[in-house]
């Protein structure tokens, strides 16, 4: 942590309140940032859709460490859902969310050094969207804000209404909250490139803060439609993190052709799809790729090769399937693993330093 920051946070520690408010007005939300901005305290804020796992508990840890007052909003956005995607579904636990939020502002409380989540926000669809009801149709009307190309590449091709959603509804957030920080998570890591440049083309008053990825014990990334999977679909999960290790590995053996990295996370994801099929009903669990990016960490444009300078960013998405046979006795998610599970996930490939190749550990393959 920052001296300047500590020594705002330890400044202001005796004005630390024990408890949040959780409100769902907008008009008294901007009152308390006014009381707050006059009183010079530093506001972070993290948005969620609920469901908070570990992962939305990392970013709020985050947040405390470097703002006095920190905002955590709670609210399903509708205009991020395509028409057919699963918003009504979408898993909705505010009271354990609260719950888990207690539980961090109790440990603040006795810690002098950190700030305090002080308000929890959970806005209605009417306030959000006050004018026209908010629509997933890719023309339909209302007032959205576009990030292109970026928001139509990668996640944009498969989820066409995504980003505008995504950036739309923080707009609105970070309007009404005014954070002086911002928190993401790196498993989304086409968002938080869409975050930074929205918050730098329309000069928002804000910076953004990407938080590692937080990760189950068996590697496979927190998501909130984590819920849905069973042992067994949660335990086939794990080939997609596999696959980008392996891609990663061949990457710091010298690999730089899109090709041979891609070609090392097939060999992982199609092997696992191939020993799947060759299961009975009763035991396997079905999966299928919906897209693999090799991009350049500037702007995410895909690469024919990788600069070794620069790196790269490994991403996709994959589906796990419907559970064609399920078990009696066996642990299934919620729902029973009869719904299809879109779940993202990527990983950096960090710069190779000349000193790497200079020294013989790294032979790298320009061919």
């Amino acid at each position: 942590m920052a001296a300047s920051t500590k020594t705002i946070i330890q400044k202001f520690a005796s004005m630390k309140p024990r408890v949040f408010n959780h409100i769902n007005s907008i008009s008294r939300l901007r009152e308390l940032r006014k009381e707050e901005w006059h009183a010079g305290l530093r506001v972070g804020f993290v948005p969620t859709m609920g469901a908070l796992h570990k992962g939305h508990i990392a970013l709020i840890r985050q947040a405390v460490k470097e703002n006095n007052n920190v905002v955590v909003s709670i609210y399903v956005n509708p205009t991020q859902f395509g028409v057919n995607e699963d918003l009504s579904s979408y898993p909705k636990t505010l009271e354990s969310d609260l719950g888990q939020i207690r539980e961090i502002c109790s440990e603040c409380w006795n810690d002098s050094s950190v700030g305090q989540v002080t308000t929890v926000f959970t806005p209605t669809t009417d306030a959000m969207y006050p004018n026209l009801k908010p629509t997933s149709e890719i023309e339909g009307h209302g007032s959205f804000v576009t990030i292109t190309p970026l928001a139509s590449m990668l996640e944009g091709a498969s989820r066409p209404v995504f980003f505008r959603g995504v950036a739309t509804v923080c707009m609105k957030l970070f309007n009404i909250v005014q954070p002086d920080n911002v928190y993401f998570g790196q498993k989304d890591v086409q968002q938080t490139y869409v975050i930074r440049r929205m918050v730098e083309d329309f000069h928002l008053n804000s910076q953004v803060h990407v938080v590692p990825t937080v990760r189950e014990s068996n590697g496979l990334a927190m998501s909130s439609r984590n819920v849905y999977l069973g042992d067994r679909r949660r335990a086939v999960a794990t080939v997609f993190i596999r696959s980008l290790q392996e891609a990663d590995q061949a990457f710091k053996r010298g690999k730089l052709q899109r090709l041979d990295i891609l070609d090392a996370f097939n060999k992982v994801f199609v092997s696992e799809q191939e020993k799947q099929m060759s299961l009975p009903k009763s035991r396997r669990a079905m999966f299928e790729l919906d897209y693999i990016s090799l991009a350049d960490p500037r702007d995410l444009t895909e690469l024919d090769q990788v600069r070794p300078e620069t790196g790269a960013i490994l991403s996709g998405a994959f589906r796990m399937m419907p559970i064609e046979d399920p078990q009696d006795g066996e642990k299934t998610g919620l729902g029973g693993d009869k719904t299809t599970v879109r779940l993202i996930d990527n990983l950096r490939l960090q710069p190779i330093s000349p000193s790497d190749v200079q020294n013989g550990h790294v032979s790298l393959d320009l061919d």
